[in-house]
C-alpha cells in the first residue's frame, strides 16, 4: 500500500486555510461594500452641494424690493388734450412722473448728479406699471396717488444682502449716498419686499428687474408639442415595423445599426442638419418652436424607437400565438394585443425622450433660438426662445441681478424635470405587468 505524502496537510491545517480564506473574502466584500457606500456618499453630497448652491442663489428672486412714492398723474404728462384715448395715455411721461415723486420725497437732493442717482433707484418698470395703472382706469388721472413701485436691480441687490453694505464705496455698484435713501425710505415703512410676480409672467429684458421665464417657458412648451408630435408616432410605428413585420435581412440590421448609432451622435449634429435642412434649404422661420421641434424630434426619435422596441420585445409571445390561435391576423394580433400592453414602456421611453430634449441647449443655438426675445411667442412660427438657452443668455450677463435669475431658471428646469421623470416612473409603475 502507497504510504501517503509527507506535503498533504493534516485537516487541521484544510480548516486553517478554509478559515483564513473565508476571512480574506469577508474582508474584500466589506471593503467593497464600504467602498460602494463612499461612492453614493460622495455623489450624493457633490449633488446636495450643486442643489444648495443653485438654490442659495436663486431663491431671493421669488420676491422683489418696492418703494412707496405719492405720485401726482398730472393730465399735463398724460393726456393733455383730455381725448382719453388709449393710443395717447400709452405714449404719456410717466418717467418723469416717477422721478418727480422721488424728487419731491427727496427734496434737499440739489445737485445734478445726484439728482441722476436719485432717479436711479426707481426700476424702468415703474414708469410701465404706472402706465398700466392709467390704461387700466384712466379716471386716476389727475389724481394723486400712493402706490409700491419696483426698485432698479442694484437696489434690489443691496437690500436682498447679495450687495455687501460695508465694502467699499468704489467697490460696489451703488453709492453711500443711495444706500443712505433706500435707509430713509426703510425708516419710513415705504420699502418693503413683495412677491416678484414679474418673474413668472414676464419675458426677457435687458434690464434684470424686468426679466421674466415666460416666454421661454412658453417657447419650450411650443417645441416639446412640435417635438411629440411628430416624434412619438413616428418612433411607435417604426418600433412597430422593425419589431413585428420587418423581414430579417441586412437592409433591417443596417437600419437597426444606425438608429443605434444615432442615439449617441453629440446633440449639437443635430442642430448643424437643421440649419442645413430646414433653414437654408427649406427656408423655415429661424428661431421658431416649429423649427426647434422639427430639430429635436429627430434626436429624440433613436430613443423613442429604442424604448418602443425593449417594450414589445417584453411582450410573451403566448400572447400573440393566443391572438393567432383565435383565429387573429397578424396586424389585429399585434394594434390588438400587443401594443396595448407594451404601450406603457414606450410612453416611459417618450417621456425620458421628451426630457432629454427640454433640456438640450446646443442644437437650438444652432438654428437661432439664442436670439434676445423679448415678447411672448403666440404661435409656432412667432420667435421665441426656451429654458436652457434663457439659462445660458442670463449666466453670460455681467449683471448680479442676471446670476440670481440664471439660478432661479434652473430651478424651474430642474423642476420640469423632475416632474417629467416622475411621471415617467409613475406610468412605468402603474401600468406595468408583470409576467
Amino acid at each position: 500500500m502507497t504510504e501517503l505524502s509527507t506535503n498533504t496537510p493534516k485537516p487541521r491545517d484544510v480548516s486553517a486555510i478554509v478559515t483564513a480564506g473565508l476571512a480574506k473574502r469577508y474582508a474584500a466584500e466589506r471593503r467593497f461594500r464600504a467602498f460602494g457606500i463612499a461612492a453614493i456618499a460622495i455623489a450624493v453630497a457633490f449633488v446636495a452641494l450643486l442643489f444648495s448652491s443653485i438654490i442659495g442663489n436663486g431663491y431671493t428672486v421669488f420676491v422683489q424690493t418696492h418703494m412707496r412714492l405719492d405720485v401726482e398723474l398730472s393730465a399735463d404728462a398724460i393726456d393733455p388734450k383730455g381725448t382719453r384715448d388709449a393710443t395717447v395715455l400709452a405714449r404719456g411721461d410717466y418717467a418723469g412722473l416717477v422721478k418727480g415723486a422721488l424728487r419731491e420725497r427727496f427734496a434737499d437732493v440739489k445737485k445734478r448728479r445726484d439728482k441722476r442717482k436719485l432717479h436711479g433707484l426707481a426700476s424702468q418698470g415703474a414708469s410701465y406699471d404706472l402706465r398700466n395703472m392709467v390704461l387700466a382706469d384712466p379716471n386716476l388721472i389727475g389724481q394723486r396717488i400712493s402706490v409700491w413701485l419696483p426698485v432698479s436691480d442694484d437696489a434690489d441687490m443691496l437690500i436682498k444682502g447679495h450687495i455687501p453694505r460695508h465694502t467699499g464705496e468704489g467697490s460696489r455698484r451703488i453709492s453711500d449716498k443711495e444706500i443712505a435713501w433706500l435707509d430713509a425710505l426703510a425708516e419710513a415703512g415705504d420699502l418693503e419686499t413683495q412677491f416678484n410676480v414679474r418673474f413668472f409672467t414676464s419675458g426677457d429684458s435687458r434690464e434684470p428687474e424686468l426679466a421674466g421665464i415666460w416666454g421661454a417657458v412658453v417657447g419650450s412648451a411650443l417645441t416639446l408639442l412640435v417635438t411629440i408630435a411628430l416624434a412619438f408616432p413616428s418612433g411607435v410605428a417604426t418600433a412597430v415595423y422593425l419589431e413585428e413585420f420587418a423581414p430579417r435581412n441586412r437592409w433591417t440590421d443596417l437600419i437597426e445599426v444606425n438608429i443605434n448609432n444615432l442615439a449617441a451622435v453629440p446633440s449639437i449634429v443635430f442642430g448643424l442638419l437643421g440649419l442645413a435642412v430646414f433653414l437654408n434649404f427649406f427656408g423655415m422661420p429661424r428661431s421658431a418652436p416649429v423649427v426647434g421641434g422639427f430639430v429635436l424630434a429627430i434626436m429624440t426619435l433613436p430613443t423613442i424607437i429604442i424604448a418602443g422596441r425593449v417594450a414589445l420585445t417584453s411582450v410573451p409571445p403566448s400572447v400573440r400565438e393566443a391572438a393567432y390561435g383565435l383565429g387573429a391576423s397578424p396586424v389585429q394580433a399585434v394594434f390588438h394585443h400587443v401594443l396595448p400592453l407594451a404601450m406603457p414602456g414606450m410612453l416611459t421611453g417618450a417621456i425620458i425622450g421628451m426630457a432629454r430634449a427640454l433640456g438640450e441647449t446646443a442644437p437650438l443655438l444652432m438654428i437661432g433660438m439664442v436670439a434676445f426675445i423679448v415678447d411672448i411667442p403666440g404661435s409656432f412660427t412667432d420667435p421665441s426662445t426656451v429654458l436652457p438657452v434663457q439659462v445660458y443668455l442670463w449666466a453670460d450677463s455681467p449683471e448680479r441681478a442676471f446670476m440670481e435669475k440664471t439660478s432661479a431658471a434652473i430651478m424651474v428646469l430642474l423642476a420640469f424635470l423632475i416632474v417629467m421623470n416622475g411621471a415617467a416612473v409613475y406610468l412605468r409603475k402603474k401600468f406595468e405587468v408583470r409576467w
